[in-house]
């Protein structure tokens, strides 16, 4: 089997639906306005490489590697990323809709999420050590047995993360938002 390698190059406005992505390693390329909506993507390899304005919706990245990768404005309702190559595994997003998405015991820590919609993400038994969740929206997002040390969650709102089940120490809240750490004592804040 011959091993695709693919180096700074560009793809824009490629529907990936109608033609197949070729498997092998991508290598500092850019990916504009492309859709991979419900596309296998399994085992290829991204390596510092930027997908700007594309539909990643329902993408299935069984074992794909996303080392070093930035998602800008995409949309990725429904991405298993707890399904991706965990070896060197480092992503951050900007305007990026990922609802639905699950990042279930994946160690991300260092994790940028900037102006994210993140509601009903499965951030479960997750490493997330000093990320950052600016202006992102955490409504019904499930943080269950997750490490969120040293975590910015300042302007990050609708949020519901109980203290007892995960590890806070030296994670920053705003006092505006501090509620959504005592939803589970149904006490009213005002």
């Amino acid at each position: 089997m011959t091993h695709n390698y693919f180096d700074t190059e560009i793809y824009s406005k490629i529907d990936f639906t109608k033609t197949k992505i070729k498997k092998g390693e991508y290598d500092n390329c850019t990916f504009k306005n492309c859709n991979f909506e419900n596309v296998h993507a399994s085992n290829i390899q991204f390596v510092e490489c930027e997908f700007i304005d594309c539909n990643f919706s329902n993408t299935i990245v069984k074992d794909t590697a996303f080392k070093d990768v930035v998602f800008t404005n995409c949309k990725m309702i429904g991405v298993k990323f707890n399904e991706v190559d965990p070896f060197l595994l480092q992503v951050s997003f900007k305007d990026c809709l990922l609802n639905l998405a699950s990042f279930y015991q994946l160690k991300i820590p260092n994790t940028q999420f900037k102006d994210c919609n993140l509601q009903e993400v499965d951030f479960t038994e997750t490493t997330l050590t000093n990320s950052f969740f600016g202006n992102c929206d955490l409504k019904n997002a499930i943080f269950e047995n997750s490490n969120l040390e040293k975590s910015d969650f300042l302007t990050a709102t609708n949020f519901g993360i109980n203290p007892e089940e995960n590890k806070l120490k030296g994670a920053k809240f705003s006092r505006d938002t501090v509620d959504g750490l005592l939803l589970k004592h149904k006490i009213i804040i005002r």
